[in-house]
């Protein structure tokens, strides 16, 4: 079920309202209404992926009672290994056996060998890359005795179908979203009214600017062999914001949709196009999974301790990791180690934590020198994008020598992919990003003394907004991952 459709404008109302009015009295109802509520969510797309979810729920289930109990550590070791390698089996199956096969296959075809080894017809279940890594976070932390196991089975199903961040986060810690499943929830005016607002946001971002973009980015990237060097730049730019407003927007509407059944979840973007460099973005961009990685494999790996080469190889596994995660395709790998190639300068300068502090704190405007900061590591960004956006190496590489080819070509199509009203609107969602890139979200104006008309006056233009330039219905991105 898309958060973009009228299923879930239906759906929405009608759980929230038994959620508060039906199954408010009684704890263990109110967490057994919200699983089946989530397997109703996402059974939605295919029935039959729901075994998955129940399978791993109960393997994680049961190895945390295990750790729980047991004080050899070699056993313990053991209901750890046994828990991560069927995770990650089944991970690797639906989302890597093909990419596998295939380059196998290929492999042996550079010396003249062929192998009768076929790829499967397997359908990737929606989320897996997310509810698996959230699953493994509770038994890794059980194991390291960072939280006790619980021993309810309707809280723990519950915390990994949770329907709001089932299918795309974030990636939730046991140790945050777990314990408030046993805890009485309420709720109240202002916590249901800035949930309203994050949906709200998330929507105008997905429908008016994600999509929007996606439709001239699709354009451009698909044809980009006779656009100009300019044409192909604003088709990177398009991307970038496509991306950026799909993903961060799913994470909008969720966290606000959470909001209104009286749950809390982290923060995954603080408006990263804003970063001065390369280090800030991967702190704003994805927080839950990079935070993941941090904790789960980074550190393991030594994470900053030890040598400087150390350093700089623990860095690459965990950006050629991250790349891996987002597909079974080499434009994610080439992906993740061009953003470690960024990072990298920065680790040997020890520049890597400089801008910890939101940029032009307490001021209107950056300075000269932030300015042209974030204008690098935008562009930066926007090159290693297209890799991300491109079907295969090769075409990411065209593209960016067209840009080089086609430099000065006349950029006649570059006015066709230029819509006024929409810059407009592009305009507004920059601003409104800036003004407030210090609040917990863009449409946190609590602190604001805005007369009622003109606060109202905007919430209507959103949602006039949504409605004037939402088309074709788009899945979102992050969906395929």
């Amino acid at each position: 079920m898309l958060f973009n459709s009228i299923e879930f404008a239906i759906f929405l109302p009608i759980v929230f309202l038994l959620y508060w009015f039906v199954f408010n009295k009684n704890l263990k109802a109110q967490n057994f209404f919200l699983l089946i509520v989530s397997y109703i969510f996402y059974g939605w797309w295919d029935w039959r992926f729901l075994s998955l979810i129940v399978f791993s729920s109960f393997i994680d289930f049961f190895t945390g009672i295990r750790l729980g109990t047991e004080d050899n550590l070699k056993k313990r070791r053991l209901y750890l290994t046994l828990s991560i390698v069927i995770n990650l089996g089944f991970l690797g199956f639906f989302k890597y056996y093909n990419f596998f096969v295939e380059n196998f296959v290929e492999s042996f075809r550079l010396f003249g060998n062929e192998l009768n080894i076929s790829s499967l017809k397997i359908i990737l279940p929606v989320g897996i890359s997310f509810y698996t890594f959230q699953t493994m976070s509770y038994t890794i932390d059980v194991y390291r005795r960072k939280l006790e196991p619980t021993k309810n089975l309707i809280d723990f199903f519950s915390y990994v179908s949770f329907f709001p961040q089932l299918v795309a986060g974030p990636i939730e810690r046991a140790t945050h979203l777990l314990p408030q499943f046993s805890k009485k929830r309420t709720f109240t005016y202002e916590q249901g009214v800035d949930g309203f607002r994050l949906i709200l946001w998330g929507l105008f971002k997905k429908i008016v600017i994600a999509d929007t973009c996606a439709k001239y980015a699709n354009i451009i990237f698909s044809q980009h062999e006779t656009m100009a060097g300019t044409t192909l730049m604003l088709g990177a730019v398009y991307f970038a914001f496509q991306i950026y407003g799909d993903f961060s927007g799913y994470s909008d509407i969720a966290i606000g949709t959470a909001r209104l059944f009286g749950f809390s979840l982290m923060t995954n973007f603080r408006t990263p196009y804003f970063s001065r460099d390369m280090a800030e973005f991967w702190r704003r961009w994805h927080i839950s999974l990079s935070t993941w990685f941090r904790d789960y494999l980074y550190i393991p790996l030594g994470g900053s301790k030890g040598s400087k080469s150390r350093i700089i190889r623990n860095t690459f596994i965990i950006f050629v990791v991250s790349g891996f995660w987002h597909g079974a395709n080499w434009t994610f790998l080439f992906w993740g180690l061009l953003n470690a190639l960024y990072f990298i300068p920065l680790l040997i300068t020890n520049k890597n934590r400089s801008h910890l502090g939101e940029v032009a704190h307490g001021k209107w405007l950056p300075s000269l020198k932030e300015g042209a900061q974030i204008m690098a590591t935008f562009a930066l960004t926007c090159i290693a994008w297209v890799f991300f956006r491109s079907e295969n190496i090769s075409h990411a590489f065209s593209y960016l020598y067209h840009i080089y080819a086609n430099a000065f070509v006349h950029p006649g199509q570059f006015i066709v992919y230029i819509k006024g009203s929409f810059i407009g609107l592009f305009i507004l969602f920059i601003t409104i990003e800036w003004i407030n890139r210090t609040k917990p979200h863009a449409l946190y104006i609590n602190d604001y003394k805005i007369p009622r008309p003109l606060k109202w006056g905007l919430y209507y233009f959103l949602i006039l907004a949504i409605f004037v330039w939402g088309g074709e219905q788009q899945s979102f991105i992050y969906f395929q991952f």
